[in-house]
């Protein structure tokens, strides 16, 4: 396998057993932001309230503590399911 860091350096051997929790960081981060966009996307809020929402949100705590391997579902279930199982966050937002 062929990583690449930057632009310009290519790794040939990537230290994978002490990147792995590096990763998983980066995919975690990543799945919320997909997830925040979504919600603003779909409920025609701004960014801002949607992160509001979704720090809030039970969902959030789930992912980030590895609960039920939640975090491996698609981000536009996650929110979809956030918007339905958590509609209390949503009450007042315009």
């Amino acid at each position: 396998m062929i990583v690449y860091h930057g632009s310009i350096e290519e790794i040939n051997k990537p230290d994978v057993d002490h990147s792995k929790e590096y990763l998983d960081f980066v995919y975690k981060q990543n799945l919320e932001i997909s997830i925040i966009e979504q919600l603003a996307k779909t409920k025609n809020i701004t960014s801002r309230q949607a992160m509001d929402i979704y720090y809030k949100s039970r969902l959030s705590e789930q992912i980030q503590s590895g609960q039920y391997g939640i975090e491996n579902l698609d981000y536009k279930y996650l929110a979809e399911d956030l918007i339905e199982n958590e509609s209390e966050l949503f009450a007042g937002v315009k």
